[in-house]
């Protein structure tokens, strides 16, 4: 069984993003010792474009082989002028709004998500699934979700986008790993308790 893993970005707080989802203001934390824990650690979570400017074309996927993102979050690439921004994974984009892809590398999924994300993980071998964001997604797939992978930027947004935009579901899980960066950045690995 192929895992989903929610690997996100965050404000100290809790936020993914401002009230309007802009999560810009993250970047200035992305250093070269944070760079290179991307790159040895989670180079598939880099963008298509990204690995272009950064010389990381040729790195292999290390845990994800397949994406999951919001129309929210994809839309981000297309203002970009990116209509497959991880090339390097096969592509869904959770939308009841986009009706046909504007790539052949990218799925719309506008049914069931939860039981299109469950059947993404009994395929056989492969590597795992990245739920890349938004927050009304990951509250949707809360109950498939197996491991959290939280990047942790030193700011406070006060309000914005949730980490889940759900109701309220008490959902336990077990940390794993810890790993603090120079710039005050702050990688923790969680993984769901068992039922």
């Amino acid at each position: 069984m192929r895992k989903l893993t929610y690997f996100i970005a965050c404000s100290i707080d809790g936020y993914i993003g401002d009230p309007k989802g802009d999560a810009s203001s993250m970047f200035a934390f992305v250093d070269a010792e944070f760079l290179e824990y991307l790159k040895t650690e989670y180079p598939e979570t880099v963008s298509a474009e990204g690995r272009r400017l950064l010389g990381l074309d040729g790195l292999e996927n290390v845990h994800f082989d397949t994406v999951i993102q919001g129309r929210g979050s994809y839309q981000l690439g297309l203002d970009a002028g990116m209509t497959s921004p991880y090339g390097h994974l096969r592509e869904y984009v959770a939308s009841r709004t986009l009706e046909v892809s504007p790539d052949p590398n990218v799925r719309i999924l506008s049914g069931d998500l939860a039981a299109a994300v469950r059947e993404l993980k009994a395929e056989d071998g492969g590597l795992g699934i990245w739920l890349c964001g938004g927050s009304e997604v990951a509250g949707e797939l809360i109950d498939e979700i197996d491991e959290l992978v939280i990047k942790t930027y030193p700011q406070v947004y006060g309000s914005g986008m949730p980490m889940f935009g759900s109701g309220f579901t008490l959902t336990d899980f077990t940390l794993d790993m810890v790993r603090a960066f120079g710039n005050g950045a702050v990688v923790r690995k969680y993984t769901r308790c068992p039922s």
